[in-house]
């Protein structure tokens, strides 16, 4: 599979690690990831922006190793931020899951379903 990125000279430059449109070419599987919060296996959410973003990142990348993919074959993220604030801490989450790989990336601040859910992660792979 290959992607391509588009970033056209004609509107604004990307303003953090990702591209504006992300072309797949010759998939033959998609991976659509519910929203992931970051609860650890017994449902439980750990103290803090940056634990709940690990746990997030740690709980896609179990999903991606299930379905034989990898972080790499992320194309679209959406990130759920319980407040603005979050912004840093969540950079860094994604910057450390994610590395050099852009996908196409929205963050939204917006309430959460549960009291002390901080961040909740949905994505799309292809293969």
């Amino acid at each position: 599979m290959q992607m391509k990125t588009h970033d056209p000279s004609t509107i604004f430059a990307p303003v953090g690690p990702y591209t504006h449109g992300l072309e797949v070419v010759e998939a033959r599987r998609l991976l659509f990831i519910t929203g992931t919060m970051g609860l650890d296996k017994d449902g439980r959410a750990p103290d803090g922006i940056e634990a709940q973003c690990a746990l997030a990142w740690r709980n896609i990348s179990a999903i991606l190793a299930e379905a034989g993919m990898s972080v790499r074959n992320l194309v679209k993220v959406t990130c759920y931020l319980a407040d603005r604030s979050y912004r840093e801490a969540n950079m860094k989450a994604r910057a450390a899951a994610l590395g050099d790989h852009r996908v196409a990336t929205t963050v939204i601040a917006a309430a959460l379903l549960e009291d002390g859910w901080l961040v909740e992660i949905e994505a799309i792979a292809a293969a």
